[in-house]
């Protein structure tokens, strides 16, 4: 039986590709490893005593540990980074090591022992370029470096670009997924993610606020297509030392997407604006828009995504209120 090694197991994507992993037509073993210094074990509350599912408290930076897990597995879906705007900015130091030296472990021990990964990146590798739509081999165009928010782009750039290195220089069988801003249950908004924290903040009938102008842009994704996408990409042949956008084309304004969960929510809660130094308590450079360019993902695997922001919306409100 097929063993798969999810890294940041416990985080919002990962404990939902365990899921769906478990579930999946054929029979996969999961082992999941994380430190839980942003995941968390409730996301993986219904995978518990499960046949087929391991959990292991441990740092992914951990050679002798991870030695040991990717030895006995098949593949592995390194997930484990430091994620979200909020504590990018406020811990540049533990974004730009956790983010690089775990993908140094994981791609190494990945090419020692012959094992197959698919390597989350981020729609962030793109930068503040001003291009409408983004696909794979466009330029990037970063800020300045005293702006902190983008120590996790260079970083997930930096992992990207090991990754390619392991593949052309020792064959490793490695996919790259840049992700555009993936949501659903169970996403935390502790770190500044949209999303959650305006469902929580409208279900409580609290101000709603934007950083920035609102006129921004933004692409959601359900997650249920992300990691359906993930378990084809990481057996895909095409795939192999590629980077893929993973996401969804169905753009929409964060002031627009404040309108529409008050909508769905039925909410009274105003709506506030906070400049980016209020929010983050420093200068913040952003990018206007990001939707992507999906040919590619679309001619590898055949990828459309299922669910519309509504449905994904509604699936968010919906957990969020039980939670309350």
């Amino acid at each position: 039986m097929k063993k798969m090694l999810i890294t940041g197991g416990a985080g919002f994507i990962g404990s939902h590709l365990a899921e769906r992993l478990l579930a999946g037509p054929e029979p996969v073993e999961v082992v999941c490893v994380d430190n839980l210094s942003t995941g968390s074990l409730d996301n993986l509350a219904a995978l518990r005593g499960r046949p087929g599912f391991e959990f292991v408290r441990a740092d992914v930076r951990d050679a002798s540990i991870m030695a040991a897990l990717v030895e006995r597995c098949d593949g592995i879906f390194h997930l484990a980074a430091a994620v979200g705007v909020q504590l990018i900015v406020e811990q540049p130091v533990h974004t730009i090591e956790t983010n690089i030296h775990g993908s140094e472990v994981v791609l190494d021990l990945a090419s020692r022992f012959g094992r197959s990964v698919l390597l989350a990146s981020t729609s962030e590798v793109y930068g503040k370029s001003t291009r409408e739509s983004f696909s794979e081999d466009d330029d990037v165009v970063f800020g300045p470096t005293r702006y902190s928010r983008w120590c996790y782009a260079c970083s997930k750039m930096v992992d990207e670009f090991l990754a390619l290195a392991h593949h052309q220089q020792f064959g490793l069988q490695v996919a790259i997924c840049r992700f555009f801003n993936t949501i659903g249950p169970r996403q935390t908004g502790r770190y500044g993610m949209v999303v959650p924290r305006f469902v929580r903040a409208a279900l409580r009938g609290e101000p709603i606020t934007i950083y920035g102008t609102g006129r921004q842009s933004r692409c959601f994704c359900n997650v249920s297509d992300v990691v359906t996408a993930m378990v084809a990409l990481i057996d895909c042949p095409g795939a192999a030392g590629e980077v893929v956008n993973v996401g969804a084309e169905q753009s929409i304004a964060i002031a627009d997407l404040a309108a529409t969960i008050i909508e769905r929510t039925g909410s009274t809660s105003p709506v506030e604006y906070l400049s980016y130094a209020q929010a983050y308590g420093r200068p913040f450079d952003d990018m206007l828009h990001r939707r992507p360019d999906l040919r590619k993902i679309k001619r590898l695997i055949g990828y459309e995504p299922k669910k519309t922001l509504d449905q994904t919306l509604d699936e968010i409100i919906e957990y969020e209120r039980k939670r309350l």
